[in-house]
């Protein structure tokens, strides 16, 4: 495995699970597969499990770690070609790049979307720079459209919790003060349609996911009708995808007050199947999840943030096997 974007990178999902079980079982057993081998993980936005859990993945396998945060101690970095560079950015990518992969042999990338050019973030740009002039295999930490590791770590943790055979799975939107991404449930519908679930998204009118990652999938407008009989929910906000109008691309469509009602509280898991509440975290309490639906034991956001780890150490696993 060259390059870690998409669920279809990593091929068969049963397979993929089951290597994330062996190596929950002895997260060590590979630890000669990364001797003398360097990650260098790129770090254009903030991170806590990302940064933590990939790290645990790479020392897992026996790599070697070098941690660059592009915001603080290195050289600010421009990152669009035929830009005249008079401001305060010093190096371009395009140097930068070949620079960084002659240290390692292995590179991760966070860099979050803009959300100012849609065509410019779902191109995946930066992502696909480091992929054509490193040379060495790529793996997203989480770019402008996608969170593939946090996925595989919501597939793996659905796996574990799961009392039916083909468990009914949640994506809702949530109420935030702030316009975010749309990458994280990009991934998740691309993985849950992906594995063997009965898949629904949920949202104001507005929101649709691009096609590219929701699918076909049911879209159930009326949030209290997608949770009925529900035993996964999985909580996130996101902005205006601008799919039918790219001018409203990341734009917050309703003022946060007025959409409270879609906080995840005990009215809604009510009418779920106990269902598990799941979140990719951070996390504002009482805007995307009440205190208490976050803290009863259905809560599954610290099994799920500890399977970052594993996820990651299967993806570095594969990458080392190709290398």
């Amino acid at each position: 495995m060259k390059s870690f974007l998409n669920v279809q990178d990593l091929g068969d999902l049963k397979q993929a699970l089951a290597e994330a079980q062996e190596i929950k079982q002895d997260r060590f057993k590979y630890v000669e597969l990364g001797r003398n081998k360097t990650a260098l993980l790129v770090f254009f936005n903030n991170s806590l499990r990302t940064r933590l859990s990939t790290q645990k993945a790479a020392l897992n396998l026996g790599m070697n770690v070098i941690v660059l945060d592009v915001n603080a101690g290195a050289w600010k970095l421009e990152t669009e070609r035929g830009v005249i560079m008079d401001g305060d950015k010093s190096e371009h990518l395009l140097e930068a790049i070949p620079v960084m992969a002659s240290y390692c042999d292995v590179i991760g990338i966070r860099s979050f979307a803009g959300l100012t050019d849609r065509e410019y973030d779902y191109a995946e740009t930066v992502y696909n720079q480091f992929v054509k002039y490193s040379g060495k295999p790529i793996f997203a930490m989480e770019t402008a459209t996608v969170h593939p590791l946090q996925a595989f770590a919501d597939l793996i943790t659905i796996e574990e919790h799961k009392s039916t055979k083909r468990p009914k799975v949640v994506l809702t939107w949530a109420p935030h003060p702030k316009s975010l991404p749309q990458a994280v449930p990009n991934s998740f519908a691309e993985w849950m349609n992906a594995a063997d679930v009965d898949f629904v998204i949920t949202h104001p009118k507005g929101y649709e996911l691009d096609p590219k990652f929701a699918g076909n999938t049911k879209v159930e407008y009326d949030q209290m009708k997608a949770f009925e009989g529900a035993d996964f929910i999985y909580a996130k906000n996101w902005s205006c995808p601008g799919v039918t109008d790219p001018n409203q691309y990341g734009k917050i469509l309703h003022d946060y007050h007025d959409m409270l009602d879609w906080t995840v509280s005990q009215r809604q898991m009510a009418v779920t199947n106990n269902g598990k509440f799941m979140h990719c975290l951070p996390v504002r309490r009482n805007m995307i999840v009440t205190d208490d639906v976050i803290e009863a034991p259905t809560s599954l956001v610290i099994p799920e943030a500890a399977n970052r780890e594993i996820s990651a150490t299967v993806v570095l696993k594969r990458i080392l096997e190709s290398l």
